[in-house]
């Protein structure tokens, strides 16, 4: 799966840390990039040659949170992917205002699985 890469959109190094070891569990070939908001990610994201197969995005970070993100993300020219909602939220709001977005593919509480991954990317 090499030059298929995942971005991780999350403020949390620890968490950051766990996401991308699963990852790499699941297959040490993917790329993993990452950003600590959504600014950095819309950054990022303008800047590849070729868009992340999977978006791992966060809701509650500083500057831009998820929500926010999904809004820029989905009005701009950047080429749409799929994108997983990863978060410790369990509200059925931050649930339902993500899933209105047809790029969010899933929601993920975490603790983050390989076999969330799996689903992922065999969907």
């Amino acid at each position: 799966m090499k030059n298929s890469p995942i971005l991780i959109i999350e403020d949390s190094e620890i968490d950051q840390y766990i996401a991308k070891y699963m990852i790499k569990k699941f297959d040490e070939n993917i790329d993993v990039l990452q950003a600590f908001d959504g600014q950095e990610a819309l950054e990022v994201l303008t800047i590849l040659p070729r868009q992340p197969v999977v978006i791992l995005l966060d809701i509650n970070m500083p500057r831009m949170n998820g929500h926010e993100f999904l809004k820029e993300y989905t009005a701009s020219n950047i080429e749409k992917t799929s994108i997983a909602i990863l978060t410790s939220s369990f509200q059925q709001s931050d649930k339902d205002q993500c899933l209105k977005f047809t790029c969010v593919k899933k929601y993920i509480t975490k603790p983050f699985e390989v076999s969330d991954l799996n689903d992922l990317l065999s969907s």
